[in-house]
């Protein structure tokens, strides 16, 4: 990377950063805990006094690209489709009921995903299943207008293509093992929820979401695969709302021990870090990243992270089933020792922050700038490079310096070996640079020496 700066773009001087420490930085701190949530994976890394800790450092693939691949199998198994007619007098006389279809795989394409992300997506309050059960209100046929007629058959496994790194060996008649398997075990699910007979996790979770739900269906013009081509126009995607609302869910649906969800992963760095810094680090997370600027994901996050934490053994965020704790005599509660921590969590870019329990979480709570979540790292970045205190900066000419000494009789026009690897010692390990200089210790001051007691004389000597 040096190289390329150095020797193509012909940059002035380098320096290597933390992403999660230049985020902390445009957030105007130097101690925080921060979640960094991007396509691949989201990662939390504790950092206390601009010094990454990086033992205590968190990842969970359930990111942006798991988000987009859940919307896509949803809208393949619960979204509508209508071609574009093929003549004007169709698009008035033909009802839209008889025109609509089950979604093309061809008509999702990332350009389309990634629309509908940005644009219609939100996250949902978590359901709150304590009141009265659930108890399931007539049915709304306002969401079977332009519904056609589904096969439910089809699980969750058929549609596995639209992933490249999906497989799923289970048959149509089983209940979906796919990728999205952390949703269709949700523990959102009541007891009236539970599937019926001939009813699959996906279908009970849908009816679920649907009746819950206060989000509009929205249309949205796609354009049509290459064998509808011939019609007027393009084609519609009808999205339900439930979908806008709930696909999100994905990524505060854990439990494995491989994809921990958001808020997990930040409950498990806390559990590594040292005891004396949880309360810190607890009152000043800060959310970073693209998938982030979801309208409703860091509210959510904070409730997941009071939800998981609490001591109500009822409580349906938790990463084990109901099921699962009644059938153990003993309940094991892995985040109990953060228990204290309730009152201190406060998020430094909430955007609408919860009253605050303790001074602590008061002077933290929606106190950072509002720059957007995806822009920290960039502002921190431009702010280390501004002030010169992003570390160690190696500036052009010593790099020239150090290469001509490295390789004194190499020509700039000679092409490199591949295979030949060349050390060079101006780079510093940013990792393990000494921390910084902080206050100067304390002068003790010398206490008045105390004159020995003269000796006492023996009376009568």
């Amino acid at each position: 990377m040096a190289k390329i700066l150095f020797n193509n773009l012909q940059v002035p001087s380098i320096s290597f950063a933390s992403s999660h420490l230049l985020s902390l930085l445009a957030a105007g701190r130097i101690t925080g805990l921060v979640l960094d949530c991007g396509h691949l994976e989201t990662t939390v890394l504790p950092i206390y006094a601009a010094r990454p800790l990086y033992p205590q450092l968190q990842t969970t693939p359930l990111a942006g690209a798991r988000f987009s691949s859940h919307l896509r199998a949803l809208l393949l198994l619960f979204g509508t489709y209508l071609p574009p007619p093929t003549s004007l007098s169709a698009a008035a006389n033909i009802p839209v009921a008889t025109r609509s279809t089950r979604v093309p795989e061809e008509v999702l394409t990332e350009a389309v995903i990634e629309e509908l992300k940005t644009r219609i997506c939100f996250v949902g309050e978590a359901l709150d299943m304590s009141d009265s059960n659930m108890q399931s209100p007539p049915a709304d046929d306002s969401m079977e207008m332009d519904a056609p007629p589904s096969d439910f058959a089809m699980s969750e496994s058929d549609f596995s293509r639209v992933s490249a790194d999906l497989q799923s060996n289970m048959s149509s008649q089983q209940a979906p093992e796919s990728d999205y398997s952390v949703v269709s075990h949700s523990q959102a699910i009541s007891n009236l929820d539970r599937p019926q007979p001939g009813e699959t996790h996906l279908q009970a979770l849908a009816k679920l979401y649907m009746r819950h739900s206060t989000a509009t269906d929205l249309r949205i013009r796609v354009e049509p695969p290459a064998s509808q081509q011939v019609g007027t126009g393009r084609g519609t995607l009808i999205v339900p709302g439930w979908i806008r609302e709930r696909a999100a869910e994905v990524l505060f649906e854990g439990g494995d021990v491989d994809e921990s969800s958001v808020a997990e992963v930040v409950l498990e760095s806390l559990l590594k870090a040292p005891v004396d810094l949880r309360k810190t680090l607890a009152s000043s997370i800060l959310v970073t990243g693209g998938t982030p600027m979801l309208p409703g994901f860091i509210p959510r996050l904070q409730t997941e992270l009071l939800r998981a934490v609490s001591p109500n053994p009822n409580n349906p965020s938790s990463s084990w089933s109901p099921n699962r704790r009644a059938s153990r005599p003993m309940s094991y509660e892995r985040y109990s020792a953060l228990r204290s921590l309730v009152p201190y969590f406060a998020i430094l870019n909430h955007p609408s922050p919860p009253p605050p329990a303790t001074p602590r979480a008061a002077a933290s709570a929606g106190k950072a700038p509002a720059f957007s979540p995806a822009a920290l790292a960039w502002v921190g970045g431009s702010l280390a490079g501004a002030l010169k205190s992003g570390g160690v900066e190696i500036t052009r000419e010593k790099w020239d310096e150090a290469e001509a000494h490295t390789n004194p009789d190499e020509s700039m026009e000679q092409p490199m070996d591949p295979n030949a690897h060349t050390t060079y010692n101006l780079l510093p390990d940013w990792t393990r640079t000494p921390l910084p200089v902080g206050a100067p210790p304390a002068v003790i001051r010398s206490q008045p020496a105390i004159a020995p007691a003269s000796p006492q004389t023996t009376v009568g000597a």
